[in-house]
């Protein structure tokens, strides 16, 4: 099963985990990306996020349908927001559930890096100076 979110709204990680909660499943295994207060020793005002949406949501299903063939995984969430976020804010949500731990941490781990590769989501950092794109890839 999977849960997949593009949204302007605020995400909630509990929602994720709720999701991706089961009794036959013991391991859990969450990311959360927070918008960070600075970058390459800037003070950043706001992130700005766009994305092609189709092709976002599309990759994203991907991403998960890849993690439940590849791991024992039974259930993925993953959130991304889009639009105007300030730090603190919450920017992405993985939640990824497994019998086992290491699986769930492994998926988890490759669901993330495969975002950030593959996605059309890209980011504008604001800073007090000036702004600039930053390239999606980790």
């Amino acid at each position: 099963m999977k849960d997949i979110c593009l949204t302007p709204d605020g995400l909630r990680p509990r929602n994720c985990i709720d999701f991706v909660s089961d009794k036959a499943l013991g391991g859990i295994a969450t990311f959360i990306g927070v918008v960070r207060n600075h970058t390459q020793n800037k003070t950043v005002v706001r992130l700005e996020f766009e994305a092609y949406e189709p092709m976002a949501i599309a990759e994203m299903q991907k991403i998960a349908d890849h993690i439940l063939a590849q791991w024992s995984c039974k259930k993925v969430a993953i959130h991304h927001r889009v639009g105007i976020l300030y730090p603190g804010e919450i920017a992405v949500v993985i939640a990824v559930a497994a019998p086992h731990r290491k699986d769930a941490f492994k998926a988890c781990e490759y669901a993330i890096d495969t975002l950030k590769q593959r996605v059309p989501i890209w980011k504008k950092e604001i800073f007090e100076d000036g702004e600039v794109w930053v390239a999606a890839h980790p």
